[in-house]
């Protein structure tokens, strides 16, 4: 048998390539490359760049390169572990509910649920193998007890299996869409309707792939829908419930851009540009104050609602919008007040 040395090597990497938009304006070659890279850290990506693995227009350049229209960038980088080790890890978890057959946790921000590329510790998975043991899996995967997930930097409320019987249950019902899950938004701009749904297939982003775009036509992306409310108005922003029919990755934050209402301080969606307005005093500095006060995209899992997989009763809870967020709505109700 003859081993192909290449392939085994290239296995071994991974490729990238982009190519700069037209209208692409100036950014650091190192910024550029990690945000369009799913897990990958800045410090990564400089290391790369620095030993040649990162090359635009097929040169080497340094990481403070500034990306221009059309430039051509290439990646070379290690790929990670195919199967580290989970290490349990001391880590301070929110338990909301607790019974034989399963667990309720309160989120907060900055938390990432599952281990991932170049992230295998300091993950909820880690706390929870510390704080309880014996966790259901998905066959080989590397998320015990977990039957769904939410964002890094979003909040709020995550269902967690203990046993197999209740991972199968609970599986389920995501599968079959028949959980109740809604979400607390605050959003840019006057959301015109008091209510709506969006639908549009949700994929991979075709130009960051460490981001999800909607697809309204053609067999691109999954099909997504997402029931919003509004329920409150401040004339440049917009404070809206949203209801997931499916669970799509960054579903919210896609669909809600999708419909000209990205979230407020949503860095990766652009939600951290401040909308025009030109007719409220001391407008831009009270914003730029805001978005500084709060370092991740506001939303919030606010409640969770399901058939518990013993009982067979529904069951449901609630959970309050965490301070950062909710300082920020306050600051921004009493401002439009005046």
């Amino acid at each position: 048998m003859i081993i192909d040395e290449t392939q085994e090597e290239q296995d071994l990497y991974e490729h990238y390539r982009f190519v700069a938009d037209k209208g692409q304006e100036p950014m650091r070659l190192d910024k550029f490359v990690t945000m369009r890279i799913e897990n990958a850290t800045r410090t990564k990506v400089q290391k790369g760049i620095e030993i040649g693995s990162v090359l635009v227009n097929q040169k080497t350049v340094k990481s403070n390169y500034q990306i221009k229209p059309n430039d051509l960038i290439t990646v070379v980088l290690p790929n990670p572990p195919r199967n580290p080790e989970l290490i349990p890890e001391n880590l301070p978890i929110n338990v909301v509910y607790e019974d034989d057959d399963i667990i309720l946790l309160n989120k907060e921000a900055g938390m990432v649920v599952h281990p991932g590329y170049n992230n295998y510790s300091g993950t909820l998975v880690n706390a929870l193998l510390y704080h309880f043991h014996q966790l259901p899996e998905f066959s080989d995967d590397m998320r015990p007890g977990l039957v769904h997930r939410i964002d890094k930097d979003t909040s709020g409320l995550l269902l967690v299996a203990k046993t197999e019987d209740a991972l199968v249950h609970l599986a389920k019902q995501f599968y079959d869409h028949s959980i109740s899950r809604q979400y607390h938004a605050l959003v840019w701009g006057n959301v015109k309707e008091d209510q709506g749904t969006i639908r549009g297939h949700i994929g991979r982003d075709l130009k960051d792939r460490r981001l999800s775009a909607v697809f309204t036509e053609g067999d691109m992306g999954k099909h997504a829908v997402t029931h919003y409310r509004v329920l409150e108005r401040f004339g440049f922003c917009t404070l809206v419930q949203c209801e997931l029919e499916t669970g799509r990755t960054h579903q919210i934050r896609a669909h809600m851009k999708h419909i000209g209402h990205t979230l407020f301080a949503d860095e990766a969606y652009g939600g951290h540009k401040i909308l025009a307005h030109s007719k409220l005093p001391k407008y831009e500095a009270f914003i730029s104050n805001c978005l500084s006060s709060l370092n991740r995209q506001a939303l919030h899992a606010k409640t969770l609602g399901f058939i518990h997989p013993a009982s067979h009763q529904p069951i449901a809870f609630d959970s309050a919008v965490p301070a950062d967020m909710q300082t920020v709505i306050d600051k921004i109700r009493q401002y439009a007040s005046t």
